[in-house]
């Protein structure tokens, strides 16, 4: 019996060897940070270290060091996982149908349909499933930044009047710049601030030696656009803060500032471009009505398209827009019939907009999908003509607007950040 269960165990032995040996080599996935109860593996940091590295080879960037930028990769990640967790477990989330209109305007834009998105996505290495979820979270993201910071910011007309008093006029300048963001925790001590503060100034020594702006911020800056080098785009001076705005004034093209204390921490801006917005103000208007449904977690998205498909059909019908708003719509529009008045271009959301434009005056449009719901759309008259006088005070409240916005989704994201049970094992071997 010993003998039998010797060979045995000496042709399962033999066996298993030759299957271990036949096996392919693979690399062995590890996990690099735990965020809450999910986790973040190496494959996965890898994988966006290679989408970083692409960004910034296309923006002409030289990329700082792997251990660097895999540091910068990971923050960017935890933060992304614990929105994306705070937003499923505060019931915010993203119809499959919305998410495949959304993948239908992506390859739209880049003017192919699915099958050649998907094609031009495996070129880069990147299935058309991770795309989806890519674009999911991220939708997840800007639903809770509506939700969270934007639907919460009001402008009151007596913070307009003090922008208009102080300064005349709104600032009709426009900077084009870049940042580096060290952020400070909210609850940091003396010792963590001045250690931070450190780290700020060896970013601003870099930037003095000569190193290039995009590179020092891609090594050093927290925020969200650090791997595009800091590039915030196009700003409108008053949507900025009053005391940057008059440093930004003073700056050239390629100047940079010094170290800027503020609440989320210390900030070095750069001044890329400027120019001066001022003169009359030429808009293309549209005299609009519309009605919204909103899909929420009693009415799904498909549900509230049918909802319009009939409301459609009882005005194709006869029945008055303006009395199935007062009957349908659920925003403040209603008690006016729907009425949005004379609407600017760039006032409504890119999906609204380009329905708005292209309909015919007096004709009803199909439902059409927007981040806030869904719209049947009226446009009962256009127009073009100078809006200086008018538009100044909505001028300001939209740079107010922005303003407030950023920083209060900047202080929200750092809270949920801090908040967050985070195990860093980047550096465990």
């Amino acid at each position: 019996m010993t003998m039998k269960k010797s060979l045995l165990a000496l042709i399962l032995a033999a066996a298993l060897g030759s299957a271990v040996a036949a096996a392919p080599v693979r690399p062995v996935d590890r996990i690099v940070a735990v965020v809450n109860k999910s986790v973040i593996t190496e494959l996965q940091l890898k994988q966006r270290m290679a989408e970083a590295s692409a960004n910034l080879a296309a923006r002409k960037i030289s990329p700082p060091e792997q251990s660097v930028l895999a540091r910068q990769v990971l923050e960017q990640m935890i933060t992304e996982e614990a929105q994306v967790q705070f937003a499923q477990n505060n019931g915010v989330t993203v119809d499959p149908a919305e998410l495949d209109q959304a993948i239908a305007r992506v390859a739209q834009q880049n003017k192919m349909d699915i099958p050649a998105l998907e094609a031009q996505l495996a070129k880069e290495g990147v299935s058309l499933d991770r795309f989806r979820e890519d674009l999911r979270r991220q939708m997840l993201v800007a639903k809770l930044r509506e939700r969270e910071v934007e639907a919460r910011v009001t402008v009151t007309d007596t913070e307009i009047e003090q922008v208009l008093k102080s300064s005349g006029t709104a600032h009709r300048g426009e900077f084009r710049i870049s940042a580096i963001l060290v952020s400070v925790p909210e609850r940091a001590d003396a010792k963590q601030i001045e250690t931070l503060q450190q780290k700020a100034g060896q970013a601003l020594a870099e930037l003095r030696s000569g190193q290039p702006f995009a590179k020092v911020a891609a090594s050093y800056s927290d925020g969200p656009n650090a791997l595009q080098g800091g590039d915030l785009g196009w700003r409108p001076a008053n949507s900025l803060p009053t005391e940057l705005v008059q440093m930004l004034d003073k700056l050239k093209p390629g100047e940079n500032t010094g170290l800027i204390r503020t609440a989320q921490g210390f900030y070095i801006f750069r001044m890329e471009e400027k120019r001066d917005q001022s003169g009359p103000v030429m808009a293309e208007q549209y005299h609009t009505r519309h009605i919204l449904i909103r899909a929420n977690e009693a009415v799904s998205d498909a549900d509230a398209r049918a909802r319009l498909v009939q409301i459609r059909d009882r005005i194709q019908r006869g029945a008055s827009f303006a009395e199935m708003a007062r009957l349908y719509s659920e925003d403040a529009s209603n008690t006016k019939g729907g009425d949005l008045g004379w609407v600017n271009l760039g006032d409504t959301v890119p999906d609204f907009e380009k329905v708005m434009v292209s309909l015919p005056q007096g004709s009803v449009s199909e439902p059409v999908r927007s981040p806030f719901g869904w719209h049947l759309i009226l446009v009962e008259g256009k127009r073009t003509q100078d809006v200086s006088s008018e538009r100044e005070r909505m001028l300001v409240r939209q740079q107010i607007r922005t303003r407030k916005i950023d920083q209060a989704y900047a202080d929200w994201v750092r809270q949920i950040r801090d908040a967050a049970f985070v195990e860093d094992r980047l550096e465990e071997k």
